[in-house]
Order: structure tokens, then sequence, then C-alpha cells
């Protein structure tokens, strides 16, 4: 128990505590001078952070977390019950559990935010953008593939933006294309962007796909796509 009252101090110096943990958590700290150590540093970065700059969240953020949510299982596996006269599992103890799950949630957040500020510095989006991407009907469909890509699609106003990162580094002598495929046929949508718009996405394409082509662009694929999205 002592070993794991020492993982709480994050929890402990964010306030993230029933009143059942605090009150263990704060009788083990007046025996635990690393822990005392650890609370008060973690409280001083956290008032750092507190006074830092307020940052609006990028129009997509919403989007893209709700994207993650749909693909991403909300339950944990069925485990059969144990039967009477069975050995028992071994399993993490279920306060263990809660914290891993505390930091797993954390972090999930925060690799949220920094992927979106990818784009957010290295591209400033026009104002079309931003009003598909804050359109009622804005709907977002997730690529597979190379990298994260996503599609956000505004029905009512005939656009869509693509949203892109992590994609593997090219050196100077190539891009990445994206295309608009329908009939079998691919026509180029232009040079990717961290967010690109794409207006008047032509009836019957199905698919978009992302190639590696030779710095310039190519009048037509000439590899296989790295990242796919579906529309069908």
């Amino acid at each position: 128990m002592t070993a794991e009252l020492h993982t709480l101090t994050g929890a402990y110096a964010l306030d993230a505590l029933s009143d059942v943990e605090r009150a263990g958590f704060e009788r083990h700290l007046g025996e635990c001078p690393a822990c005392r150590q650890e609370v008060a540093e973690l409280r001083a970065t956290g008032a750092r952070l507190g006074a830092a700059d307020p940052l609006t969240p990028p129009p997509e953020l919403r989007l893209l977390v709700l994207a993650d949510v749909a693909r991403t299982r909300q339950l944990p596996p069925r485990i059969p019950a144990q039967r009477d006269g069975e050995p028992k599992r071994g399993g993490e103890p279920k306060r263990g559990k809660v914290f891993r799950l505390r930091v797993a949630l954390a972090g999930a957040a925060a690799a949220a935010l920094v992927a979106v500020g990818v784009g957010v510095v290295t591209s400033t989006p026009p104002a079309p953008v931003d009003s598909v991407l804050s359109a009622p009907d804005a709907s977002a469909i997730q690529g597979t593939g190379e990298g994260h890509a996503t599609l956000v699609v505004s029905r009512s106003r005939n656009q869509a933006v693509l949203l892109a990162s992590d994609l593997p580094a090219l050196d100077a002598g190539h891009v990445y294309q994206v295309w608009l495929i329908r009939a079998g046929e691919a026509h180029s949508a232009g040079l990717l962007q961290p967010r690109m718009l794409m207006s008047d996405i032509p009836p019957g394409t199905d698919r978009i796909g992302i190639t590696v082509e030779p710095a310039g662009g190519s009048a037509g694929p000439t590899t296989p796509a790295v990242t796919r999205i579906s529309l069908a």
C-alpha cells in the first residue's frame, strides 16, 4: 500500500483524489519527505501553467476528438466469470488501475492538443477553412495508412477540409500530393498542406488518396497511396 501511495502525488497536487484517498495520502505525507517535496514541486509547476496565457482551441479539435472516440473502444474487454473452485487470477489492485486510467486520459488529452498545435503553428488557415470546420453539419472521416488524416465535410457548403499530420518526413526532392478518385481515375487536388481546403468535390468521388510525388507534383499518381480516405 505504501508503494502505491507514492504514485498519488500528481493527483493530489491537482486535487483529483476522492475524500477517502486524500485523507489516506495526507497521512502518508506526514511520514514521507520525498512525497512532500514532489507535491510542492508539482504545485509550483501547476501554478505556472495556470498563469500562462490562455489559448482558444482550434475549431477542428472537437471534430478530431469525436473522430477518435468513434474508433476507440469505450468498454473494457469482457472477462468470463470465475467459477467455483477455479484459482483466482492475479490482477492489478483497483486503486492502481484507477490511477493508470487518470494518467492515460491526461496523456491522450495532451497528445490531441499537441497534434492540433502542429497545424496551427505551421499554417494560418483562411476564413473559409474555419467556416467549414465550424459548420453545424460538419462531420469527420478518418483516413487509413501513414500518419493521421481526417477529412471534415460540410454538405451544406459543398466543401471539405483535409487535416493531416505525422506523415513521414520527405527529402527536398519529394512532396505529398492529394488526389480525388472517381471511376478509377485520379484528379489532383493539389500538394498537401497541414490544413487544406477542397471545394466542390465532384459527384462520384469515392475516395481521396495521398501519394509521394517529385517536387512540384505530378499530372497523375506515380506511386501507391500512402494514406486513403473512403467517401463511400
